[in-house]
């Protein structure tokens, strides 16, 4: 079984690499395959953190800091002017 921050490390992960994840107790149970102890002691570990809130319902999320943000495709500065064909009407 892996250790506790292990654990604790691929939860982060999985947060960060699905902005927007929301899983109840159970789901993230059988997500993670891990029995109710273990799942229950790394959740309430990251809430405690502040790495990720219980939804009034329940449900574990991550802190709106915490969620990615998309990155943008960036050009290379090595752009090419061309020149542009005239229109003829």
């Amino acid at each position: 079984m892996p250790t506790h921050d292990s654990l604790l490390a691929r939860v982060r992960g999985e947060y960060r690499e699905m902005p927007g994840l929301r899983l109840t107790f159970s789901q993230a149970c059988r997500l993670w395959h891990l029995d109710a102890g273990p799942c229950r002691a790394v959740l309430e570990g990251l809430v405690a953190e502040g790495f990720i809130h219980q939804t009034h319902d329940g449900a574990y999320m991550a802190q709106t800091a915490t969620r990615g943000t998309p990155l943008k495709a960036t050009l290379a500065s090595s752009r090419r002017s061309r020149p542009r064909a005239s229109r003829t009407a």
